[in-house]
């Protein structure tokens, strides 16, 4: 009995934003671009992501070689998420800088690469643009570096407290339930 391939390929809409056509690229040959596009959903991971829609600064150099074309692209993106320590939202921007290899899709029957594929003369930045932004993203962000969080047992933003150490002096008592007298000291 034949073998019938039961794989359907997407077809590549060669007008999406993040499609790029290679048929002018040979070898040896290079092109630059530089495109303002809308971000796909769910770039994100756990308290900040890059909000739908937002605005990416793409400049994409796109070199011929005889493998494929090598892609070397710089995308600077606004940032939204929540502040680990004091969970204030804050809005921040990243600027991630990614170079892959697109090969020939020369496989009919489905390589099983790790790397990115062409289809066609057709590329799509997505999954590399996605694979960049999403790991560089912080895990605990933070809306400063020096962000002092929550007071832990009233749960009030230390920033916005005078004098956060003294905040802080006021809730540490012994387990008998007595202040500690030494820590309310100015230093």
């Amino acid at each position: 009995m034949p073998k019938i391939n039961r794989t359907y390929t997407k077809r590549l809409n060669p007008r999406a934003p993040l499609v790029f056509d290679t048929r002018t690229l040979r070898p040896g040959s290079m092109r630059t671009e530089e495109r303002t596009v809308a971000a796909p959903a769910d770039l994100g991971a756990g308290m900040i992501g890059i909000p739908a829609g937002a605005d990416l600064q793409l400049q994409v150099r796109l070199e011929g070689v005889s493998e494929g074309t090598l892609v070397t692209a710089t995308v600077t993106a606004p940032l939204a998420g929540e502040c680990a320590r004091c969970l204030e939202e804050f809005t921040s921007s990243i600027r991630v800088r990614l170079q892959e290899l697109y090969t020939w899709d020369d496989d009919p029957e489905g390589d099983d690469s790790d790397g990115y594929q062409m289809h066609g003369d057709l590329l799509d930045l997505e999954p590399a643009l996605r694979d960049a932004l999403v790991l560089e993203l912080p895990l605990s962000p933070l809306c400063s570096q020096d962000c002092a969080g929550l007071c832990v047992e009233c749960g009030a933003r230390l920033a916005d407290a005078a004098d956060a150490r003294a905040h802080a002096a006021q809730h540490m008592t012994t387990p008998d339930g007595a202040a500690v007298p030494e820590l309310r000291k100015e230093p």
